[in-house]
């Protein structure tokens, strides 16, 4: 097949959504569907030792949360779908952000009693940004949610695009008779079970059939008022307005009951884009050119914790890659030859010989490959938009036992390296090492990591600084002079990119004020690149 083709067969797509709003039990059953798995693992069933296939840290298994993004490759329809599970949980958001820079569109899973959560506004605006396309899926059916109508409206207002309606809901909770699928004029009648599969649905055609009002009585005339109402004032569904981000379809279901699963997964085959052009700051870069290009996402340490592996996971941005082929680390112009390359169904792995544009692969290393790194056949190209956030809480670390010194500076430092917390190390001689996060939760997980993972029994300690900023000047005396002058509040992260500690907003202002020739950056990318 030619390698145009294989990239037209490709859609990779991420699911966000705000927490327990049943996102990887869609994951889980979209795998199902699709027969990637042939059982959907609960994330709330402990007693069975089943847990979501996405979810594989130790952690994650214990408290039925996702932490890590997650890939997963299946093949549906003659697609092959890269599907990738990011944490719902807002302190581990730079993760979402990151892999959200991977993909070529989104599926939005919204919980039909809560509606539209703060952090799904946050992953929204990200996607808005990037223009990325969006598919929504209201989860939850089966049971007391909000009227489907005040959640259209609501969806719209947060979103600021039309929502196009695919199917509509019928009753809800002890009620729930279905969906019925407006583009294809037939009611699918709902079925509770785990384990159910699409062929045993129950189809009832026709949106004036009197089986269906017979049947589901009033709850079914009032959805068919509401779909009437809906065809009348909504426009009709635009490829190209979903593609430039300003239209999103709408399904309802309920994951957990498998239930509009199939609508969901056809629509991504359908609707979805193939891989398209990527950005650099030398060129754009086209998925069907002749020669790879991959860019460095997501780093993952101790995916297998009895070989302490680092798994760099590439997005393939251009072209073929081959087993065991010479690339070119752009940052660093070293060149590798990997020769493990695998494909992912969440933690279980395969060797893979070929990938093409869209999919994503995993290379193991041991800290060559950073987050940013573009691998090339020989071209230099650096790819823009990978973001790293200033932190807003800090904490110092210690480790108990001073002979485990040195295993503490190794997992922080391969922690760092994923980006699960950000690592700083003070410019004062003999400073304690100070870990940045954006949510307190991530202290939580890294002390975690650090003992299961390295056995390092660490001490969080409170920090006196609570904001952080890169800084860069075009003048290095003058950079050089500040660092001196505030040599306390200096610190290095884990690509020594330089920043400036501060204690309050008053103490940065002031800092701005004092040094005009030095700018302050709350946001960088890889390889130390900093922006405003």
């Amino acid at each position: 097949m030619s390698l145009t083709k294989e990239v037209a067969r490709r859609r990779t797509f991420a699911i966000i959504s705000h927490p327990d709003a049943g996102k990887t039990t869609l994951t889980e059953k979209l795998l199902l569907f699709a027969g990637a798995i042939q059982i959907a693992g609960s994330v709330k069933a402990r007693k069975t030792n089943r847990h979501a296939s996405s979810d594989w840290m130790e952690i994650e298994k214990q408290r039925g949360i996702s932490v890590a993004s997650s890939v997963m490759q299946m093949e549906y329809r003659d697609c092959v779908i890269n599907l990738l599970d990011t944490p719902g949980h807002q302190d581990f958001s730079e993760d979402t952000y990151r892999v959200l820079t991977a993909v070529d569109a989104a599926l939005m899973v919204i919980d039909a009693a809560n509606g539209v959560e703060p952090q799904t506004i946050r992953l929204l605006q990200v996607c808005r940004a990037r223009n990325t396309p969006i598919i929504t899926f209201v989860n939850k059916l089966d049971r007391e949610v909000q009227e489907p109508l005040n959640l259209l409206s609501e969806i719209e207002s947060h979103l600021g695009m039309d929502v196009i309606p695919f199917s509509w809901p019928v009753g809800m909770a002890r009620s729930f008779g279905g969906v019925f699928d407006i583009r294809r004029d037939r009611m699918r009648v709902f079925k509770s079970g785990q384990e159910r599969r699409d062929q045993d649905d129950e189809f009832i055609p026709g949106l004036n059939n009197p089986v269906i009002a017979e049947r589901f009585g009033e709850h079914f005339v009032k959805a068919h008022e509401e779909i009437e109402l809906i065809n009348a004032a909504s426009p009709d569904f635009d490829q190209a307005a979903f593609l430039a981000g300003k239209q999103t379809p709408l399904f309802f279901g309920s994951a957990i009951n498998n239930f509009g699963v199939q609508e969901v997964l056809d629509a991504l085959v359908d609707l979805a884009p193939p891989p398209g052009p990527r950005t650099a700051i030398e060129r754009d870069v086209q998925p069907d050119e002749p020669k790879f290009s991959g860019v460095v996402f997501k780093i993952q340490a101790n995916m297998d914790p009895m070989h302490r592996d680092r798994v760099a996971f590439v997005r393939v941005s251009s072209g073929r890659f081959d087993r065991g082929m010479r690339l070119k680390v752009s940052r660093t112009g070293k060149e590798i030859r990997p020769n493990n390359v695998v494909s992912f169904l969440s933690q279980r792995r395969e060797l893979l010989d070929q990938a093409y544009a869209g999919d994503i692969i995993g290379i193991p290393n041991h800290g060559i490959l950073q987050l940013g790194d573009v691998l090339t056949e020989g071209e230099t190209l650096q790819f823009t938009g990978l973001p790293f956030f200033a932190p807003e809480l800090f904490q110092g670390v210690e480790v108990k036992d001073p002979l485990r010194t040195k295993q503490l500076r190794t997992g922080l430092t391969q922690l760092g390296e994923e980006g699960a917390i950000q690592v700083f190390r003070p410019e004062a001689a003999g400073g304690t090492l100070l870990l940045g996060a954006v949510g307190q939760l991530q202290f939580e997980v890294v002390a975690h990591r650090l003992k299961t993972e390295y056995g390092v029994d660490a001490r969080l300690m409170p920090s006196r600084y609570n904001m952080a900023r890169w800084i860069t000047s075009d003048d290095p005396k003058a950079l050089r002079k500040f660092m001196n002058a505030n040599a306390a509040n200096i610190a290095y992260d884990v690509v020594d990119a330089v920043a400036f500690l501060a204690s309050s907003p008053a103490q940065l202002r002031v800092a701005q004020e004092l040094y005009p020739d030095i700018r302050f950056h709350a946001m960088r990318e890889h390889a130390g690149q900093v922006f405003n």
